[in-house]
């Protein structure tokens, strides 16, 4: 294999490898350029989507924090906040609708964690094609499954959503996972890598193979071989999970970490390089440290490993015992792994030899691409709808019936019914309604959540379809 079919075959263009080349001043090796290739994707550089998401106002009196970190925090009174979080799973879900979707779950949880936050709330919102195809029926189960298997096992209440069926989605299912999580606000948790000499230790389960190149398979257009890439599913463990959102918790409570980052797309990769690029510092990695459930892992494999319930957390050295003691008490991996640096690059180290490295400025900052705008011309062939056209029902009890058997109008029971909604004894009007509400257990504050989507109108008409969806959920 050529250089250029490498590059392409890691998802990247000839114009990003030029600047790859330009921006290191040398042809990287095969590590490297897989680092590049992950952290360019669409699923963690946002190249495509970035300058349309800046648009949004994100900034208000009980904003605390904005864009730019593992979640939004919005205050809701009495020194309490409210980190929150969306997040699609909709490639892994088409391929391997049950891990997908239950990934979905863990890994939206785990950005809440990042925060410093106990996630208190889970929601979803979902779309299929029509069940009358047995592949569609197949996913609804499946994901349905899937994150009431993983939410429930968790101990986190799923106690909202929304559905719909549509032949857009026939085969491709969006898959959007939401969580709600809990927290002080002088208790918020950054992800900045800060103190030239500290630590970097990996908490959670051992890395496999699961998962590899799976922000590069996120970015590509699903296809019908898209069904080859089982492999790059995740696959979780909600039992781990619920051990390490306690173990962080009570970390943090004791002041023992500098910093906090979920490991998500791009494992190691992406969060070594973003708690490095937010500090202002380097972070090496030995990777020869990293604990490994499968044997004989190259490099590579161990930096973009996807292995689900892992964190990364920045450490002073006189604190490491105590971290390790507490990881150890519940049962989970930790495990020294690196260290901050002052160098302000990512460095891969393996058996003592420097195997890559790429400064974490560029790795975090992807080429932004400013595409035009165009009508689609789907539009043009959209008829003019006269309703004063459409004719008189003879039996409004029939037709009344008819709307209420459409699977966009059916009870949902079947569906909220498999989740546990009520784990945690703080859901105070429960699924079924316009919208959950949960409180916050000793004080006279609650929150409302509901997740909403409008696909029909914003495939007609974009901007009134999103406003639109606005005013429905608000």
């Amino acid at each position: 294999m050529n250089i250029q079919e490498t590059y392409t075959s890691l998802g990247l263009s000839d114009f990003e490898y030029d600047r790859i080349l330009e921006l290191m001043g040398r042809a990287p090796n095969f590590l490297e350029l897989s680092l590049f290739s992950v952290m360019w994707s669409e699923h963690c550089g946002y190249k495509n989507s970035r300058p349309l998401l800046g648009r949004f106002p994100n900034e208000g009196t009980r904003v605390v924090q904005g864009p730019g970190e593992n979640a939004g925090v919005v205050e809701v009174g009495d020194g309490w906040a409210l980190a929150f979080k969306m997040e699609s799973h909709n490639h892994p879900s088409a391929v391997e609708p049950y891990e997908g979707a239950a990934t979905g779950v863990g890994g939206i949880i785990r950005d809440i964690l990042a925060m410093g936050a106990r996630p208190v709330a889970l929601l979803d919102s979902l779309r299929f094609g029509p069940l009358e195809e047995e592949r569609n029926r197949y996913l609804f189960r499946e994901v349905v499954h899937g994150i009431g298997g993983y939410g429930n096992a968790v101990g986190v209440p799923t106690v909202g959503g929304e559905v719909e069926f549509g032949q857009a989605y026939s085969g491709n299912p969006l898959v959007n996972a939401m969580c709600i999580g809990l927290i002080r606000v002088e208790d918020l948790v950054r992800s900045s890598a800060t103190g030239e000499g500290n630590l970097v230790v990996l908490l959670g389960s051992k890395t496999g193979r699961d998962g590899i190149h799976g922000a590069t398979f996120a970015s590509d257009e699903l296809t019908d071989e898209s069904e080859s890439k089982r492999s790059n599913v995740q696959v979780g463990d909600p039992f781990c999970e619920k051990m390490l959102i306690e173990c962080c918790l009570k970390l943090l409570d004791e002041d023992l970490l500098v910093s906090l980052q979920d490991l998500g797309a791009a494992g190691i990769t992406s969060s070594a390089s973003e708690m490095a690029a937010k500090g202002g510092v380097g972070i090496e990695i030995e990777t020869d440290r990293v604990p490994l459930r499968e044997s004989g892992m190259e490099p590579t494999e161990v930096m973009i490993s996807e292995s689900q319930e892992r964190m990364l957390a920045v450490v002073e050295p006189e604190k490491i015992d105590e971290v390790l003691l507490l990881a150890e008490r519940y049962e989970l991996v930790g495990a020294v792994v690196g260290r901050v640096a002052g160098h302000g690059d990512l460095r891969v180290i393996h058996d003592g030899e420097v195997v890559g490295t790429v400064p974490v400025e560029h790795l975090a900052d992807a080429p932004v691409y400013e595409r035009d705008a165009v009508r689609p011309r789907y539009l043009d062939d959209v008829p003019e709808l006269d309703l004063s056209e459409l004719p008189e029902p003879e039996d409004y009890n029939s037709v009344l019936l008819q709307m209420l058997g459409h699977p966009n109008l059916r009870s949902r029971r079947p569906i909220f019914t498999q989740y546990d909604h009520q784990v945690g004894t703080d859901t105070v009007v429960l699924p079924g309604a316009d919208a959950a509400v949960v409180r916050i257990k000793g004080t006279d504050l609650g929150f409302a959540a509901t997740t909403d989507g409008r696909g029909r109108h914003c495939y007609l008409d974009p901007r009134g379809g999103g406003a639109a969806t606005v005013v429905e959920a608000y």
